[in-house]
């Protein structure tokens, strides 16, 4: 009907000992907007300071997934037509949001069923028990619209074993419940189909109890197999290097990857390789999203992350024309740019004692 309500776009209640977050926007794929990261904030804040409150779990509407990520059309719109202030403001938001989820004191239980992307991995994965099961498809793909892994994307792939961390962020790539073990990005793989007798154990019971009955031994992943071409080549120190490495290795899959990141953005893939880099110096998380914010407010000035989305998102026409076109043309000075400070605008966070 055209008067009717939009519904709410998280639900909150409690069930037991449990209080639940529902990311409820079905149809876009439970995308986050400003205003669904202030709500799941807010309601942090405040089960924080019940007692009858043990643990939280977040879960996601609809059958397709717990979240897409950003609303980046709203991101595209204000990159494009705005001054930027309005995605500056839901970043700072969110990324206060993912290092509160990260420090949360109480258990917060991420069941990461279906789709996980970006900000989806920023909801999830800082938490303190996260769930995969067999449809898990978990990724961080923003370089394929012009940007760079955030919402603490970066300090979580770059813990990664070995080089697996730099091959997710460069290509984007998803990976289901055995790869997203593998790279730290969850704890434990329960079936799609006992997710509801998880949910009613975790309203009674312990964490570490409500799981005992339902953890199951996923299905076998793709990347520890592959590990001995993703170390060699990703450990080359530039973007152009660890191209000709793949080119050269001699394994399909390694050439497959290098004609994957040769259509990604140049700009976003040498910003990515950077920033990874100097969050495994970086350490702490709140450090890293200081980085990353710097990065994000960065990218609104340039051309790449308007034309990605418009690509990829808007018109479809999975065609982008990036510019610079070739990894050639971006210098180290044009990636040095997205490091720099923003003094006043800084997002400020300061690590917390673990």
């Amino acid at each position: 009907m055209s008067g009717a309500e939009e519904p709410e776009p998280v639900l909150l209640h409690t069930s037991g000992s449990a209080a639940r977050i529902t990311l409820n926007r079905p149809r876009a794929l439970n995308a986050l907007t400003h205003t669904m990261v202030r709500r799941i904030d807010e309601a942090l804040v405040q089960w924080e300071r019940i007692p009858a409150v043990h643990t939280v779990v977040i879960t996601g509407a609809g059958e397709r997934g717990l979240c897409a990520g950003g609303d980046i059309r709203a991101i595209h719109d204000d990159a494009r037509d705005g001054d930027g202030t309005a995605s500056a403001a839901f970043w700072r938001d969110e990324y206060r949001l993912n290092a509160r989820i990260a420090r949360y004191p109480k258990p917060y239980v991420a069941l990461m069923d279906g789709i996980v992307m970006g900000g989806g991995v920023g909801v999830s994965a800082h938490g303190s028990v996260r769930v995969v099961t067999e449809r898990t498809r978990v990724a961080m793909p923003e370089t394929g619209i012009g940007f760079v892994p955030d919402v603490g994307g970066t300090h979580l792939l770059a813990s990664a074993p070995g080089e697996l961390g730099t091959h997710l962020a460069l290509t984007g790539a998803q990976i289901g419940a055995a790869d997203a073990l593998l790279c730290g990005l969850a704890d434990h793989f329960v079936p799609s189909a006992s997710l509801g007798d998880l949910l009613d154990a975790l309203a009674e019971l312990p964490v570490r109890e409500a799981l005992a009955g339902h953890v199951r031994t996923p299905p076998q992943g793709v990347l520890a197999a592959q590990r001995d071409w993703i170390d060699a080549c990703y450990a080359a120190d530039t973007v152009e290097d660890i191209v000709r490495r793949l080119l050269a290795h001699g394994a399909p899959a390694a050439k497959e990857t290098a004609e994957t990141l040769l259509t990604r953005s140049p700009t976003a893939l040498k910003v990515t390789l950077a920033s990874l880099r100097r969050a495994r110096k970086l350490g702490r998380l709140e450090l890293v999203l200081n980085q990353e914010y710097r990065v994000s407010c960065a990218a609104l000035d340039l051309p790449d992350l308007v034309e990605g989305i418009r690509a990829q998102v808007v018109d479809k026409d999975r065609r982008p024309r990036w510019s610079p076109q070739t990894l050639a043309e971006v210098t180290d000075t044009d990636v040095e740019r997205f490091f720099t400070p923003l003094h006043e605008r800084e997002l400020g966070l300061r690590p917390r004692m673990s």
